[in-house]
């Protein structure tokens, strides 16, 4: 279906309930830079705890394991939350939590104690979880489905501008600064100067902190307009006879959603040791901290020029194309030796771009009455994420280029959705529209 979304450029910016839905957008973009910037300091972060708590690969990404829990408990309620409060309170609410928890993260560093660190980062990801659940669905259903999208994945675009930045803020403000970060991989530390850098992430969260409240205020201040009831959750009767399971592009989405965060993740969270390994780079954490940067950047690119590409062409059949990009590379990380290995890892990147944004629009495609529950499901397979464990506990039992075999099964999965899961069935909105009419 090339041109599905040709008047991208061209269409009037109208919500469902009249006015503008630009300004709303540029506003929500702020909130998709936030929780991008926070989730990727974890893969300066996890680099720096597994030096101060002198953690193997599998403790390691059990840390970012719990990060993901958050996501798998917090989904539902946050849909909840969003009937019952409405999305912009629900938005609130979310920043909120995510305060708290970067103010838990000053305390950890303080102590500094591993299981703070946990429960801190535990909330920020609860509060992130909310915020997904609410933006996600409200950037895809505010303006026309045609475009949706490619909408999506442009605001997408500046969650990635705040992932890069997260890199380079990660980057000298916590392992620039530390003993563990500057050293060659495998170096040991003494007990205090172990101790010492784990005072490095007080500054950092401080900051997040008050960005956090401040942008807290903001959006409760803000004038967001509603959506129109198409996309409003169905009455407790009409509810009986409409069945998320029926929707076969949700089902099999979750699962795409599952395993894309999982080789998302596994990509960024080991990227510096494994850039830092003497047959890949044979460089320092923190140098390996810039090339990660070239990571995000790539989906950074890939998600802005996927939004243009998504004008022209069918989104699905540009997701099946970046996913086999992101097969190739995986693999070739895999088992190619050197600083070609390392670049394929940062190729991976680029093809991961239009991923998350994409997947999410096509499989809310046709939920209409359902799309909040529908969301839910999508946020909470996020929870995919957490089983990085796996990958954690591969590089630890076949050595840590042979975990990335778990990506590229992973982008396999995507292949398969883009080719044949997403396609719509029973659509819901469709029914909701000729009720509305008649």
């Amino acid at each position: 279906m090339p041109g599905t979304v040709a008047n991208v450029g061209s269409e009037r910016n109208a919500i469902p309930g009249g006015g503008s839905y630009r300004p709303a957008l540029a506003l929500l973009a702020s909130l998709f830079f936030m929780w991008g910037f926070i989730t990727v300091i974890n893969n300066t972060l996890l680099p720096h705890l597994r030096s101060v708590f002198e953690l193997n690969y599998f403790q390691t990404t059990m840390i970012e394991s719990t990060w993901f829990v958050g996501y798998l408990i917090a989904s539902i309620p946050a849909a909840k939350l969003i009937e019952r409060v409405g999305y912009q309170r629900a938005l609130t609410v979310g920043l909120t939590i995510m305060t708290v928890g970067s103010a838990g993260m000053i305390l950890a560093a303080s102590l500094p104690s591993y299981w703070v660190t946990l429960a801190s980062l535990f909330t920020v990801s609860c509060g992130i979880a909310l915020l997904q659940v609410a933006a996600n669905p409200y950037v895809a259903v505010i303006g026309p489905a045609e475009s949706s999208e490619a909408r999506l994945t442009l605001v997408q675009a500046f969650n990635t501008t705040g992932d890069v930045l997260a890199i380079v803020f990660g980057r000298y403000l916590i392992l620039a600064r530390t003993t563990g970060g500057t050293s060659a991989e495998g170096a040991q530390l003494s007990y205090a100067e172990r101790m010492a850098d784990a005072q490095a992430t007080q500054l950092p969260y401080l900051i997040v902190a008050v960005v956090l409240a401040i942008l807290t205020v903001v959006i409760a201040r803000a004038k967001l307009p509603a959506l129109g009831s198409a996309t409003r959750r169905a009455n407790a009767e009409e509810r009986k006879h409409l069945s998320l399971w029926k929707h076969r592009n949700l089902v099999f989405g979750c699962g795409a959603i599952f395993l894309y965060v999982l080789a998302e993740i596994g990509v960024g969270n080991l990227f510096i040791n494994f850039a830092s390994q003497p047959n890949i780079a044979n460089i320092t954490p923190e140098q390996a901290a810039f090339y990660l940067t070239f990571v995000w950047g790539g989906m950074m690119v890939g998600r802005f020029a996927g939004a243009w590409i998504m004008r022209y062409f069918a989104p699905e059949k540009v997701l099946a194309t970046f996913a086999l990009g992101a097969l190739v590379s995986a693999l070739a990380a895999t088992f190619v030796q050197g600083p070609a290995a390392m670049y394929a890892l940062i190729l991976v990147g680029l093809f991961h771009s239009i991923m998350f944004p994409t997947i999410f629009a096509l499989a809310i495609r046709g939920l209409g009455p359902l799309t909040e529950e529908g969301s839910g499901l999508l946020i909470m397979s996020i929870a995919g994420g957490a089983l990085v464990f796996i990958q954690g506990s591969v590089a630890d039992t076949y050595g840590l280029q042979m975990a990335f075999i778990v990506t590229a099964l992973c982008e396999l999965y995507v292949l398969f959705y883009a080719l044949w899961g997403c396609k719509v069935t029973n659509d819901a909105s469709d029914t909701r529209a000729v009720e509305a009419r008649s």
